[in-house]
């Protein structure tokens, strides 16, 4: 495996991060009663209090609040994920000094999660919405610019690429160009393939396989294969049993340039990812 980030700096509000031979570790935290993978087990707002404590001791760098399951599923009005959001990021915010980054397509509650602490927008539509970017240059804030194919919430069980990583890396490119010309530094710029997003078990993991042409394109790539279903096509897993899948993946794409981990499982991705920048600072200085 080899390593194409070199000498890059990530930005999430005011802290700066090399991730030269680092990734950074972001904590899933889900504000939705039907999840893929936690199924609401940390929908009451206490619980989601004590979850978030239990992410940050075991050394997550950044939290993900989400108010909206990236699957198909009853709607959720505007209203409705500003309240499940912002008042979660208000709380993080007055306890926590790690970064918070808020997983939503809409810019205006993206905005109001600025308002409350949060320095990230984790962006699954591709930028969808047009004020999007506007917003989060404003406020000074870092995006993840991901690839998916049709949209987020609609199902599409048989994608069809003829070039699907040229199609990625180019719906990447654009994302990230909109995102500098919309006053972005390239520093607060990440990019996600969207694994599972409008891609079969094979396609997504074709592109974990080619993380480092993905790297190639000058950005850090934020991984965000937790638990997700083309690991357990692979391995013929339940959700609820691919820790090892999952951490694999980590493993194999902090080797191909990813630095950015989306995780539900945080003691596992921070040892992955502190064993893995042990492996690659020691190959930097040729040792």
């Amino acid at each position: 495996m080899r390593c194409s980030v070199a000498g890059v700096i990530v930005e999430l509000g005011p802290r700066r991060y090399d991730v030269t031979t680092r990734a950074l570790v972001m904590g899933i935290l889900n504000r939705t009663p039907d999840s893929f993978y936690d199924a609401g087990q940390y929908w009451a707002f206490d619980d989601f209090v004590a979850k978030a404590e239990e992410l940050v001791a075991a050394g997550a760098d950044v939290l993900d609040v989400g108010g909206v399951k990236a699957g198909p599923g009853p709607e959720v009005t505007e209203a409705e994920e500003m309240d499940r959001v912002v008042p979660a990021i208000g709380a993080l915010r007055e306890r926590f000094e790690v970064p918070i980054s808020v997983d939503t397509w809409r810019a205006s509650v993206a905005r109001e999660s600025y308002a409350a602490g949060a320095v990230v927008g984790n962006d699954i539509s591709g930028f969808a919405d047009p004020d999007y970017l506007a917003v989060a240059a404003e406020a000074g804030a870092a995006v993840v610019a991901c690839h998916v194919r049709l949209a987020p919430r609609v199902a599409d069980p048989e994608p069809v690429y003829r070039d699907l990583l040229g199609e990625v890396s180019r719906f990447l490119s654009e994302r990230a160009q909109w995102a500098v010309d919309a006053g972005i530094p390239p520093q607060r710029i990440m990019l996600d393939a969207g694994h599972d997003l409008g891609k079969t078990p094979e396609m997504s993991a074709g592109l974990l396989r080619r993380t480092d042409e993905l790297a190639g394109l000058g950005y850090p790539i934020f991984l965000s294969v937790s638990n997700k279903g083309f690991l357990g096509a692979l391995t013929d897993t339940e959700v609820g049993d691919r820790r090892e899948a999952t951490l694999a993946a980590h493993s194999l794409g902090i080797g191909l340039g990813a630095r950015i981990l989306r995780a539900h499982d945080v003691v596992g991705a921070r040892r992955v990812a502190d064993f893995m920048s042990e492996i690659l600072q020691r190959r930097r200085e040729g040792a």
